[in-house]
């Protein structure tokens, strides 16, 4: 019980941390990368970001394309951050609240569980209510471990 009140109270933590950072569209990378868009508006050559990084000029146009591609590495990128004078944000922002999609989850695998139950239920003219189902919703959110809603 005391794991299930710690997990909830990460998820609440990480959904505020996730509503501070607003959309994720806000971090959209430019159609041709963030080094191209960065060293572009510094007003800095291929030639010299490459020096800044210890590579050589070929190797830069090449890092720009597969950061484009989305083929770079993350230690990459956080090297030419640095010699940008940026700084590397990385994260996974949830579509949605990661409570919603906890509760999403553990409504799919609920009805999962019920169905032959209820189906017994409506032969004995016992049908479940929406309402009794969404009160038992919580009662299994609270007792079930949520590992079990990803199988």
């Amino acid at each position: 019980m005391i794991k299930a009140r710690l997990a909830a109270h990460s998820r609440s933590q990480l959904d505020e941390r996730f509503r501070e950072l607003g959309p994720a569209k806000r971090y959209t990378p430019p159609v041709r990368g963030w080094i191209k868009a960065l060293r572009e508006g510094l007003g800095m050559s291929t030639a010299q970001l490459a020096k800044r990084l210890g590579i050589r000029q070929p190797s830069l146009v090449s890092l720009e394309q597969s950061e484009a591609k989305g083929t770079i590495q993350l230690a990459t990128l956080r090297r030419v951050a640095e010699a940008l004078d940026c700084t590397l944000v990385y994260a996974l922002l949830p579509n949605k609240p990661m409570e919603t999609t906890l509760r999403d989850r553990a409504r799919a695998f609920a009805r999962r569980r019920r169905a032959p139950v209820e189906h017994s239920m409506l032969l004995e003219d016992q049908k479940v209510t929406a309402k009794d189902a969404e009160a038992r919703l919580d009662e299994i959110l609270r007792e079930t471990n949520p590992r079990l809603f990803w199988d």
